[in-house]
């Protein structure tokens, strides 16, 4: 694979942060409701030796790749990398309440709605 197509396996993972972290869509009347507990990707990479005494792990272009410059398929490794949040999801909820009480009661009501589809009893009133 030639070295501008490749991919280091920091460089992907620091994408996937950034993807679940950004605020896409920016619509500030959407109220967020999804919690990723935990991301599992499981890759196939190349590890490589440099001059340096450093190692250098690229990960496979989807699909598979071509392996150049005399690399082998046994030279492909599969790792397995777990992401998780640094604050469990009641951390997330008390500091959004704390942080958006006005927005509070939507949020709730909007999340509940997603979950509830179909139903004609508005549950929140209840809590």
């Amino acid at each position: 694979m030639p070295e501008e197509n490749r991919v280091e396996l920091a460089e992907l993972i620091e994408q996937v942060k950034q993807e679940l972290l950004s605020t896409y869509p920016s619509d500030k009347s959407n109220t967020p409701f999804l919690s990723v507990d935990s991301i599992e990707l499981e890759l196939q990479v190349t590890v490589k030796k440099e001059a340096k005494g450093g190692v250098k792990i690229n990960v496979l272009q989807f699909g598979g790749g071509e392996l150049s410059g005399g690399g082998s398929r046994d030279d492909v490794q599969k790792v397995k990398v777990t992401l998780s949040p640094l604050l469990k999801k009641e951390q997330l909820l008390s500091i959004y309440q704390k942080h958006n009480p006005e927005q509070w009661k939507q949020f709730l009501e909007t999340s509940v709605e997603a979950l509830t589809k179909g139903s004609e009893k508005n549950i929140v009133d209840e809590y």
